[in-house]
């Protein structure tokens, strides 16, 4: 006597060795032997064990899955009545074992309700499940069809409207994603190589640029028509003549200078734009500039806070009558100050210095020389001796020395000039001064006020925001707001709308501890810290970029510690595995080669010591 049974799912026959009331012995065709509970045999059969289960397979396969569920009752059915059904006759053993494998291995069309009972599926179900199948079948030949052109470098036509979402949020669900991600992996390539390869990357550069797009201004960095900018109101008109000192590629002209002789000493003015007058709080502009929060920066270009619209009518601009918020300190020959006054007025920007034709003439041995006589050199040096007065007071001196340096980078069309400057130069000196007076200097009547305001605190080494003004140790000062760039940061014009409030005697528009300036807080530094990421990257690409325009093989270099290296002439940091133990400030000759501007990588050998 042979059984057919069920064990852990599978089906199996065997010939019964002991039959007991509650188990068999069983002897597999194969002749491993079993303990079989009787509860799992189906039926038994006296038919011999070879050939039975190939059989009964075979017949399975021939059987229309269709037909047979179209035979089976519509309630749960045994599957004898349905072998007798499908038959028309008492079906033999291996008909039988036909029909059970065949409903058993199909459960879309036959629901499993017990050992040998089944239940067919309701037609809807089976007509969505039939669908899916059908839509596996499909999207598997298209995955087969797109793995083979990619394996050919070949971009296919679906993947150049989905080339975004491929490169900088995939979903792995998808066919195109998971053809995309065999095909690298068979090629031994990234996903982002393998699409550069296809030509969907033509350029390295938009590749990060467009990343950085994608994850923080997917609406794009358009602004709407500018329909809410309003024309300053009318303003009393300064005697100053002011002027700016910047990068020649400054277009958002924040804060201005002036000197004027006044009875026994000077008035010194520092004047900062001010479009808090022309974005209305809340107005669509507001709305739109609080989500940006900064300009962003990145070599040769950037993205504006504000459109260019309103940056025309509230910038410093040479030769222009323009609205601003200034501070004026009274100073005596002696340049001890005497009082500070904050004005809101418009006034004349007689000039906009740029550092490049500055700096020339403006450094230390031109301030230990005398300065020449060219415009405003006067003023620049009676300012440069505040500062350092300024920078005494604030118990903060340093000599004139050579300090780190700072880059600024030039884009024109492919190609990059990286110049560097030195930190801390006389010029920058000026302007920090100048700046860290201002923004003290309002912080202090903001809270004198009992107006609400952003301040910048550290203590113990950490620099955060609050709206609870307190000391900031590392410029010394008891209290420090960023209120002199309002143009290009959205926490400095909500500082500049509360000045201009309290120079007014008005409401001030945020109160005390309110969400608003809370949310402001929060967004600007999770905005400020993405900003600064990118334009890392940006610069790192460029640095990379210009090793290849200058082709630059071997390089000099200055140990930082352990195995990093800073690359001369560049901000750029290597780390060398190759590099003895060197104490830090040593120059040592880099090999340089394998540079990657999609991955962002590069190798360095060390070479030796750097020729004295």
């Amino acid at each position: 006597m042979n059984i057919f049974y069920e064990e852990e799912g599978n089906f199996r026959i065997g010939s019964v060795l002991a039959d007991n009331d509650t188990s068999l012995q069983v002897q597999a065709p194969h002749g491993r032997r079993s303990k079989v509970k009787a509860a799992n045999v189906l039926f038994r059969f006296s038919e011999p064990l070879s050939g039975f289960m190939e059989g009964a397979q075979k017949s399975a396969a021939q059987m229309d899955l269709d037909f047979l569920w179209e035979c089976c009752a519509q309630e749960e059915f045994s599957y004898d009545k349905l072998a007798r059904d499908y038959f028309g006759h008492a079906p033999n053993p291996e008909e039988l074992a036909a029909v059970l494998l065949r409903v058993h291995g199909a459960p879309m069309y036959f629901y499993r309700k017990g050992r040998g009972r089944y239940r067919p599926a309701p037609p809807e179900a089976l007509r969505a499940a039939l669908a899916s199948v059908e839509r596996k079948r499909q999207q598997a030949a298209l995955q087969a069809q797109y793995l083979e052109q990619l394996e050919r470098f070949e971009l296919p036509a679906a993947f150049q409207a989905r080339r975004t979402e491929l490169l900088y949020k995939p979903d792995r669900s998808s066919v195109e994603v998971k053809a995309l991600e065999e095909a690298a992996s068979h090629l031994k390539l990234s996903t982002a190589r393998l699409l550069q390869k296809c030509g969907a990357i033509a350029s390295t550069r938009d590749y990060h640029f467009e990343r950085f797009l994608f994850e923080h201004f997917p609406r794009g960095v358009g602004f709407a028509a500018v329909a809410d900018v309003t024309p300053p109101l009318a303003l009393p008109l300064s005697e100053a003549a002011a002027f700016s000192i910047d990068d020649s590629t400054t277009t958002e002209i924040d804060d201005a200078f002036s000197v004027t002789a006044a009875s026994g000493g000077w008035r010194i003015g520092i004047h900062i734009a001010a479009p808090a007058l022309g974005i209305e709080t809340g107005s669509p502009l507001d709305q739109e500039a609080a989500v940006r929060l900064s300009t962003v920066y990145t070599p040769g270009d950037k993205i504006t806070m504000l459109p260019e619209a309103l940056i025309a009518i509230y910038s410093l601009a040479e030769g222009r009558v323009c609205p601003a918020l200034s501070l004026y300190l009274e100073v005596g020959s002696d340049l001890a100050l005497r009082g500070m006054r904050t004005e809101l007025e418009q006034v004349h920007i007689a000039a906009n210095l740029r550092h490049a034709e500055l700096e020339a003439w403006f450094n230390e041995d031109g301030l230990a020389a005398g300065l020449p006589e060219l415009e405003f050199a006067r003023e620049l040096k009676l300012l440069w001796e505040m500062a350092t007065v300024l920078e005494a007071g604030r118990g903060r001196p340093e000599p004139l020395r050579a300090t780190q340096a700072d880059y600024n980078f030039y884009v024109e069309g492919e190609r990059v000039r990286i110049v560097e400057r030195r930190r801390g130069a006389p010029l920058d000196k000026l302007v920090s001064e100048l700046m860290i007076l201002v923004n003290s200097e309002w912080g202090r009547a903001l809270a004198e006020a009992g107006i609400a305001g952003i301040y910048r605190v550290q203590t113990e080494g950490k620099v955060r925001m609050s709206t609870v003004p307190s000391g900031h140790q590392g410029l010394g000062v008891p209290q420090y707001i960023w209120a002199s760039s309002p143009l290009r940061r959205y926490v400095d014009l909500v500082n500049q709308r509360q000045l201009i409030a309290w120079q007014r005697g008005e409401p001030a528009p945020y109160s005390g501890g309110s969400e608003r300036l809370l949310s402001v807080m929060r967004d600007f530094e999770l905005a400020s810290d993405a900003y600064a990421e990118f334009q890392r990257t940006m610069e790192r690409y460029w640095c990379l970029r210009w090793l290849l325009q200058e082709g630059v093989g071997a390089t000099a270099g200055e140990v930082i510690r352990d195995n990093l290296v800073k690359i001369d002439r560049i901000p750029l940091v290597a780390r060398v595995a190759t590099l003895p133990l060197l104490d830090a400030g040593v120059k040592v000759e880099l090999n340089i080669s394998d540079i990657d501007l999609l991955e962002l990588t590069f190798h360095a050998e060390y070479r030796g010591p750097a020729p004295a």
